[in-house]
């Protein structure tokens, strides 16, 4: 597994938004609750542009919910939906440009056994294939809205060199802007949320 020192740098998540959302594929999330380390390979995600993107939480402006998507690069974007889940994502490009990646789906690594404990489940493969349910895993909520992915010691994102082969989409549940396919996920990987979308 890489190294701390391998963590992602703050220019990695300073550039466009889908080309962001493509590259974290195979890169490696890393939770540290109570000295122990939760981790799993990113193996699908979503782009999340600004203003001339209606899918996204910023096509409307700056709120108290989405001011983080407006900070620079690199910070983590937690928010919660349907009454039940939190969502995680890594915010992009530069300060003033919103923009984000939500993190779909993980391949759990290392803590899985402390991961089905936080998820009540016991079947690996149910544990983080999906964005509710890779939050609840690896212990993510609100209280981690902000949290700097460069420089934080609770969670962050190592750069791993594996080789992929990518298939996109539109993504998942949005009913506007259809046609940007801006969902990426590994192809062949089990642990992808939907694999026909």
């Amino acid at each position: 597994m890489s190294s701390p020192q391998n963590r992602l740098a703050r220019s990695f998540f300073e550039r466009y938004t889908p080309d962001v959302a493509r590259d974290l594929l195979g890169k490696l999330i890393v939770r540290r609750i109570d000295g122990v380390s939760l981790v799993g390979r990113i193996v699908e995600t979503e782009a999340y542009r600004g203003f001339r993107d209606p899918a996204s939480h910023a096509f409307k402006g700056k709120t108290s919910r989405n001011s983080v998507m407006f900070s620079r690069g690199g910070l983590a974007y937690v928010y919660f939906i349907y009454g039940s889940s939190f969502c995680l994502n890594a915010t992009s490009e530069q300060e003033g440009k919103p923009g984000a990646v939500l993190i779909r789906a993980l391949e759990p690594l290392s803590g899985i056994e402390e991961m089905m404990k936080n998820r009540g489940v016991e079947d690996a493969q149910e544990l983080t294939n999906g964005p509710g349910k890779l939050t609840r895993a690896l212990m993510i909520d609100s209280t981690l809205n902000g949290e700097d992915l460069v420089t934080s010691k609770r969670l962050y994102i190592l750069n791993q060199q594996t080789p992929l082969s990518v298939g996109t989409s539109a993504r998942i549940g949005v009913s506007k802007a259809k046609e940007r396919h801006w969902r990426f996920y590994v192809q062949g990987n089990s642990f992808v949320s939907k694999r026909n979308a």
